[in-house]
């Protein structure tokens, strides 16, 4: 595959020690080597070079690496430029390029070219541009994962075992005269039905997907006036919402993000639950509720200092439909106590005031995190990956019943569909794979 040479920079614009200028294509290094002093460049050698422009002027003394192809990124000729850092020097090294020939890349094009190229496969290619944008480290090492290649190999394992499948069942239509085993349906039934379980495990897993990439929701709940904005001040250690003694004070979801632990943190301060004639108040009330239900943990408070009543009644009500057990603190842990604590002895709720250190809290949000992704499943890190799944499951479903009706065309037409769903996450899926498959495993003497 012949393209012309594109050229970017590969760090970020701004004032740093060092950037990086990439170029990649076929006449990279003829285009490199018009701008370098030192004109030889060693494959895979760092090369200390004065670069200088089309008039020969000097630009910066950088470190130059050849990357001869097939060996590279793009698996084209590649040459890094490492100069100097900061706003001028790598816009003088790149406009240089695109005066000796080389355009600018179009956003993602080096990506674009290692696929194409067969460097990686869509599977990495979405795991480099994840990669870059990771929050957390719960994200970077599943994406790390699918880089190192762990989920090409589980696609291609399974479409392996489909495709073996799919060469049973075509043997069996093309050639029912010959000898072929008794038990072929039950056997084939049984693959079906492994590799759905296997589908089902990774679907499972993938639940915590939308965590691992955007952080896990948490939502602080109460009624007016209970310390839910104080708390997510001592949260965050500086003062985001208005705290005040008037009631409604916050009248809108409010939310932002902390790291705990390996974790992302969305935390939503919500506006106090309780009855309101305020138009703005009741969308604000209904927005708290919406939160809870959408939120993967709920830390609830309950005002220490006041006896128990319909505002509080509210709040139970909200926990008892959520599926997690909550977080539940007694708040002003400080003044004297009237509120009943009984009432919550299902919640283990512990006793806290905005004086108190939050430490505790935040490891036990961590061990709530924790266990939520302590499966070692392969995950799945996007919807269209997801969707894949979800349709290959769908035909795997679909083809039970022709198999069992020994109506193979129709089987084999759904398995088709299952390879084609599953190859989508890494690479188109080949006819000629199944033939291969076919040829390989039956001595047909055909």
């Amino acid at each position: 595959m012949k393209m012309d040479t594109i050229a970017a920079l590969a760090t970020p614009h701004g004032v740093g020690s060092i950037a990086i200028v990439r170029l990649s294509g076929d006449n990279a290094l003829a285009i490199a080597t018009k701008l370098t002093v030192k004109k030889s460049l060693v494959p895979r050698y760092a090369t200390l070079t004065m670069l200088q422009d089309s008039s020969n002027a000097p630009i910066d003394e950088s470190i130059v690496i050849y990357f001869k192809a097939p060996h590279s990124f793009t698996a084209e000729d590649v040459i890094e430029f490492q100069c100097h850092g900061g706003l001028i020097v790598a816009r003088m090294i790149l406009e240089t390029l695109l005066e000796y020939g080389a355009r600018l890349a179009e956003p993602g094009e080096f990506t674009k070219r290692a696929y194409l190229n067969g460097r990686i496969d869509l599977t990495e290619a979405e795991a480099v541009a994840d990669l870059i944008v990771a929050k957390s480290d719960d994200a970077a090492k599943v994406l790390a994962r699918q880089l190192r290649g762990d989920l090409k190999n589980y696609v291609n394992s399974l479409r392996d075992k489909l495709t073996n499948i799919l060469a049973y069942s075509e043997v069996s239509i093309d050639y029912a005269e010959e000898d072929l085993p008794q038990d072929l349906i039950d056997n084939m039934l049984e693959k079906v039905q492994s590799i759905q379980s296997e589908l089902a495990i990774t679907l499972e897993a993938s639940k915590g997907r939308k965590q691992l990439m955007e952080g896990f929701r948490v939502a602080i709940v109460g009624k007016p006036n209970v310390g839910k904005s104080s708390l997510l001040n001592a949260l965050l250690h500086f003062n985001r919402a208005i705290v005040s003694d008037i009631a409604g004070t916050t009248r809108d979801t409010i939310e932002e993000q902390l790291q705990v632990g390996t974790h992302l943190v969305r935390i939503i301060d919500t506006a106090g639950i309780r009855h309101s004639d305020d138009t703005i108040e009741k969308i604000g009330i209904e927005r708290s509720r919406e939160s809870v239900e959408s939120a993967d943990i709920v830390i609830a408070l309950f005002d220490g200092s006041r006896t128990k009543d319909e505002e509080d009644n509210q709040i139970l009500e909200l926990l008892e439909q959520f599926s997690i057990k909550p977080i539940v603190l007694i708040s002003k842990s400080d003044l004297v106590q009237k509120f009943d604590k009984s009432i919550l002895s299902n919640f283990n709720a512990q006793p806290f005031s905005i004086e108190d250190d939050t430490t505790h809290l935040i490891k036990e949000l961590e061990e709530l995190m924790n266990v939520s992704n302590s499966s070692d499943a392969l995950m799945l890190t996007n919807i269209r990956q997801v969707n894949a799944i979800e349709r290959a499951t769908e035909s795997l479903e679909l083809c039970k019943e022709p198999l069992q009706n020994v109506e193979l065309e129709f089987f084999s037409f759904h398995i088709n569909e299952a390879i084609a769903s599953i190859s989508s996450i890494s690479q188109p899926y080949e006819y000629d794979e199944m033939l291969d498959k076919m040829f390989s495993n039956f001595c047909l003497g055909k």
